[in-house]
């Protein structure tokens, strides 16, 4: 039975239902969020209702695959596609397979961009920049070989965050879901457009599936927030949110072999070192998709009403 959609404001009653069977079923720890995989080329099917369960009840599973795949980045395309993880993003970034090689540096366009150095990456989605039709709403992160220190992940699924919103204060939810509430300023390099300004919504709803989609980053220097006082406010309970103890955050270091696959959740990166002498660098692949993980929609849990 389908039933009305919780994220619609005016929904009271199916948000209080929704609420409730997410907190009751939200993990209580990362140790919660792992699944051992036997072969990513061919997952079993308790492997793979496994990762779809850790999905459904929080947008994010973390992995382990029993006896590594090396550099072999098809066995991460292949485990993507087992998830229903097909359209990838190819960002400035991405290698020619369009995954993307996540190292530190040195000596071209990249350079300029956190991700390819050792600082530490502050909250964000991936893709926030990205025009509408082309929003970021699966992840795949793999972790080939880590940091000698740090590079350390943090996660918190974007629903438990609506819920905090939405419980202090709806006016912010429906703040956070204005057309024009966070604008990203143009991006240009030694004088050329690289991408016009783009406006958009903190959270939407993606029609196909009925679920919660956010776009955000922490940083100061590329976001424009409207300067209402009732989003200055929402803005800021939600970097209150992120950068103190808050109860559904996940914190979780990569090792070789392991990854993160979720829906898009908001995440940061600890500062780290590399041990060059050694050869200990940190690589990650990271694979951006415009799919979500399939089966974790509000369709398929039977809220996709409006």
């Amino acid at each position: 039975m389908v039933t009305e959609n919780p994220f619609v404001l005016q929904n009271g009653d199916a948000y209080a239902r929704w609420r409730d069977w997410k907190l009751a079923r939200y993990p209580g720890s990362s140790a919660e969020l792992l699944v051992e995989i036997a072969d990513p080329f061919r997952l079993t099917a308790a492997e793979r209702e496994a990762l779809l369960d850790r999905c459904r009840r929080a947008n994010m599973v973390l992995y382990a695959l029993r006896d590594g795949v090396g550099e072999d980045k098809e066995a991460i395309r292949a485990l993507g596609r087992q998830l229903g993880l097909e359209r990838l993003d190819s960002n400035l970034g991405a290698d020619e397979d369009s995954i993307t090689s996540l190292r530190v540096v040195e000596g071209d366009r990249r350079t300029g961009y956190i991700p390819y150095t050792n600082r530490r990456l502050s909250w964000h989605t991936d893709g926030y920049y990205n025009g509408r039709d082309e929003q970021i709403r699966g992840i795949l992160m793999h972790c080939v070989r880590a940091a000698a220190e740090g590079g350390a992940n943090a996660m918190v699924d974007h629903e438990m965050l609506y819920i905090q919103l939405r419980d202090r204060n709806p006016a912010y939810v429906q703040a956070l879901m204005q057309p024009d509430v966070m604008t990203i300023p143009p991006n240009e390099e030694a004088g050329e457009a690289i991408r016009d300004a783009r406006s958009g919504p903190v959270f939407s709803l993606d029609a196909r599936s009925g679920s919660l989609h956010m776009r955000y980053t922490a940083r100061t220097r590329s976001i424009e927030w409207k300067k209402d006082a009732l989003t200055q406010e929402a803005i800021a309970l939600l970097s209150r949110l992120l950068e103190e103890a808050n109860p559904y955050r996940f914190d979780y270091r990569l090792d070789p072999g392991q990854g993160i696959i979720c829906n898009n959740v908001l995440h940061c990166r600890t500062a780290f070192a590399d041990d060059e002498a050694s050869g200990q660098q940190r690589l990650l692949y990271r694979a951006r998709y415009y799919d979500r993980i399939h089966e974790t929609g509000m369709a398929d849990l039977g809220w996709q009403g409006n």
